[in-house]
């Protein structure tokens, strides 16, 4: 398994529109992640930064892969055309990512 942390912003105008969908995502699109070998996804917002942090666990064995056959759904590059507008990349982001992927400092296991 490994872990996957990402962070973001939520533009302020959108702010209610994302908590509002985010409240009863497509049903389609929860089976596409866990089709895609993700669990336990979480997103986390603080404010009033409107910065987001969102978490998963990775459960496959080829995650390139993984992330192709999502972003190939029709229906997930739907909600994609949805959400992806509310949002505001960090200008500090690596070239290809939307969601600025984030480094592990630390982890306490049981």
């Amino acid at each position: 398994m490994e872990r996957k942390g990402f962070a973001i912003r939520v533009k302020p105008e959108f702010m209610e529109d994302y908590k509002r969908v985010h409240a009863d995502v497509w049903p389609e699109v929860l089976d596409k992640i866990r089709d895609c070998n993700i669990r336990n996804y979480s997103i986390y917002l603080h404010e009033p930064e409107h910065l987001m942090f969102g978490y998963y666990e990775y459960f496959g064995t080829d995650y390139e892969a993984d992330m192709a056959k999502m972003a190939a759904d029709a229906k997930t590059q739907e909600w994609w055309a949805l959400c992806m507008p509310m949002m505001a990349p960090l200008e500090t982001r690596k070239d290809g990512e939307f969601w600025a992927e984030m480094d592990r400092i630390f982890l306490m296991e049981e």
